[in-house]
């Protein structure tokens, strides 16, 4: 690992101890960050699947109605039947967070509370499939919103793992052992200016002795 080019004062040395904490309290705190997004992000993917399952079902049912509808009825009946709904649909979208991330909260509202009003028609010209297709299809609108809902916070939490993750293995294998390296290297200049001083001051002390025996042999 490359040591920071830095000069190997203590002044600095402090510095650096003390990013280095600021790093070690980082990095456990993004790691349990990053833990938490996967228990979260694990139990949508778990839900998902089995919204998901549930809504294939539904439309299955829905697009074979449909298609028995189509062959006991003429298209243009069947185009007619549905061209004019009697019901609509508004969806609103506002945000929540999770573990600093802003998910979609996904809610509808119908503009009339009679369950009748979902069938644009009469039922003398139509078949009773279309009506299958139809109260099925309005059924499952909520798990529709639901289901898309997760996936897109499944998407966001996906994302957020990985930025998190990436900056835990930097702190984890870049920042952190360059910190320890630099404080080791300025360490290890430090004790060795260090002894350096210390030698040099038994030499001077050596030197100040031999001159005063010289002096006290002189007189």
């Amino acid at each position: 690992m490359a040591v920071m080019r830095v000069n190997p004062t203590r002044m600095e040395l402090t510095r650096l101890k003390k990013r280095l904490q600021v790093a070690r309290r980082g990095h456990k705190l993004l790691k349990d960050k990053r833990d938490e997004l996967m228990k979260k992000f694990l139990e949508l993917v778990r839900r998902n699947k089995e919204l998901r399952e549930k809504v294939e079902e539904s439309m299955m049912k829905v697009h074979s109605s449909f298609l028995i509808a189509r062959a006991v009825m003429s298209s243009e009946v069947l185009d007619e039947a549905l061209m004019f709904p009697k019901q609509n649909v508004s969806i609103s979208v506002s945000t929540k967070n999770i573990m600093s991330v802003d998910v979609p909260v996904m809610n509808f509202e119908t503009s009339s509370d009679n369950e009748d009003d979902i069938y644009p028609y009469g039922y003398a010209t139509t078949s009773s499939e279309l009506d299958t297709a139809i109260s099925t299809l309005s059924r499952v609108l909520p798990d529709l919103l639901e289901l898309s809902q997760m996936e897109k916070s499944a998407q966001l939490l996906a994302q957020e793992i990985e930025r998190t993750r990436r900056r835990v293995n930097a702190l984890e294998y870049v920042l952190i052992p360059q910190l320890e390296e630099t404080i080791r290297y300025i360490t290890m200049k430090l004790d060795e200016n260090e002894r350096g001083n210390l030698t040099r001051l038994m030499k001077v002390k050596d030197m100040m002795l031999e001159q005063a025996r010289q002096a006290a042999a002189n007189r």
